[in-house]
């Protein structure tokens, strides 16, 4: 490793630890430890050099809940007053009894950690192109989900750079975990799901594009196969494009268990190369994408699992059976969109697949 890297690493996981920490013990919205992890963050941002990007400075306080960090990597060239929205929640359950909390390093202090690196990329690259929001949401988690209450609903609802400049929302939960047992090939274990890019014009082939060898594997899904499920959505509400990177749920999702220990820190490193790579790809577009929200793309939720099934066959007897639903499914799905008992099955597979996985 260059010492860059090794600093980068070393600022990672300082910060996820941080955030999981007594000091922001659960990172509750507004409690002691919420207003500590907020203000980590904000140092964080600035030290980055992104500048501040709320109504207060890098904080717009959401009434009810607690306060959005908001910074700013500026726009430059004939683009520069379009918007990109790079975002993660920094909430979490708060505390349990006898001194012990929910951590959250999965959800969401890894994906906090990767912004504020892709945030500190973007700013030394000085590249042309749209303004760059860096979201770092209150209030994703229960009782304010879907709520007015929730960080990024608010944030659409009072926004700081105009919504009609938004070209793309890039949600991040749960980034920070290896895939499957340790025995996994990294083609399973290395995956990044990616949802929504059958939402706007041209952004599927840049997910693609952004992909290294040795990196991340960009698994493309469909985003109406799942619930919704986090921050994109007040932004999908508002007819936006947006994408959705998750590892998904996995066995200590929502648990006390979920401790920094047990974060993949090579994937998260190689996850802060991926998503800087595809946001200066996005910036680099001449225009706005046209939004298609009524768009689907089945295939290439079917081609996702079919890859991963195919991965799965040395080390389960299960997935061979499933290898052999998902060639009808590609079938079906090749001659146009499926139905909606097929597009059923293939959500409670894709469900099976993260529970079998996680």
């Amino acid at each position: 490793m260059h010492d860059s890297t090794l600093d980068r690493r070393a600022r990672i996981e300082a910060l996820v630890r941080y955030l999981c920490s007594p000091a922001c013990a659960g990172r509750a919205p507004g409690s002691p430890e919420g207003v500590a992890a907020r203000a980590r963050i904000v140092d964080e941002l600035r030290a980055a050099g992104a500048a501040p990007g709320g109504d207060d400075g890098y904080l717009q306080w959401v009434p009810g809940c607690g306060a959005n960090v908001l910074a700013e990597v500026p726009g430059a060239g004939p683009r520069a007053g379009r918007t990109i929205v790079v975002a993660a929640h920094y909430d979490h359950l708060g505390k349990v009894a006898g001194g012990q909390a929910f951590w959250g390093a999965d959800d969401n202090a890894a994906a906090v950690a990767i912004l504020v690196e892709v945030g500190r990329q973007l700013v030394a690259d000085a590249l042309p192109g749209p303004r760059v929001v860096l979201a770092a949401y209150d209030g994703e988690e229960q009782p304010h989900f879907l709520a007015g209450t929730m960080g990024s609903m608010y944030h659409v609802a009072h926004p700081t750079a105009p919504l009609a400049s938004v070209d793309m929302m890039i949600c991040m939960d749960l980034c920070g975990h290896a895939i499957g047992p340790a025995a996994l090939p990294a083609a399973v274990r290395d995956s990044l799901f990616v949802l929504g890019a059958e939402l706007s014009a041209g952004t599927a082939a840049l997910v693609e594009q952004a992909a290294r060898p040795g990196g991340v594997h960009p698994r493309r899904m469909d985003l109406d196969v799942v619930p919704p499920l986090s921050d994109y959505y007040a932004f999908r509400a508002a007819g936006l494009p947006v994408l959705f990177l998750t590892c998904g749920r996995w066995e200590h999702y929502h648990r006390i268990t979920d401790t920094p220990d047990r974060l993949d820190y090579r994937k998260i490193d190689a996850t802060i190369d991926y998503l800087a790579r595809l946001v200066q790809l996005l910036r680099a577009r001449p225009d706005a994408p046209a939004l298609a929200d009524a768009a689907r793309d089945d295939a290439a939720t079917v081609a996702t699992l079919l890859t991963l099934a195919r991965h799965l066959v040395p080390f389960s007897p299960a997935a061979g059976g499933a290898v052999a639903g998902l060639e009808r499914l590609a079938a079906a799905a090749a001659a146009g969109p499926l139905s909606d008992a097929l597009r059923e099955r293939l959500a409670a597979m894709v469900l099976a697949l993260e529970g079998a996985l996680g």
